[in-house]
């Protein structure tokens, strides 16, 4: 069922729930997850307090964004040293291919499951 761009307007919460709004058109004070860690925060536990929702084509559900409140944002919190020792591990374990042991500057393709050297020795990829 598609949605018209006026449902997608509702600063009252009256249809949806909680206030929404157009896409691109949220009211000052409010910020999505990314645009929250953009600025070095985390939304910290609150509820979601308003949403941005986009209309599609082909009866396709409309895509939806939860906005947060930036005063009740709280600071990221820092990496602590075992944290860093276990995403180098795990990156490190992402880069090592299992046939030839070799630490390589790149993720190993999940499609190949080695190194490219070793899925194409003879140099030739498909």
């Amino acid at each position: 069922m598609p949605t018209a761009s006026g449902e997608c307007y509702d600063p009252t919460g009256a249809h949806h729930g909680i206030p929404t709004y157009p896409w691109r058109l949220a009211p000052d004070g409010l910020a999505t997850r990314r645009q929250l860690r953009a600025l070095g925060l985390r939304p910290g536990g609150q509820e979601v307090a308003a949403q941005l929702m986009r209309p599609r084509r082909r009866d396709r559900p409309p895509l939806v964004a939860y906005l947060y409140r930036i005063d009740r944002a709280q600071p990221v919190r820092s990496m602590t040293p075992g944290k860093r020792r276990s995403l180098t591990a795990a990156m490190t374990a992402r880069r090592t291919c299992p046939d030839c042991r070799t630490v390589l500057p790149y993720c190993i393709p999940k499609s190949l499951g080695v190194c490219v050297g070793c899925a194409y020795p003879t140099g030739h990829a498909i």
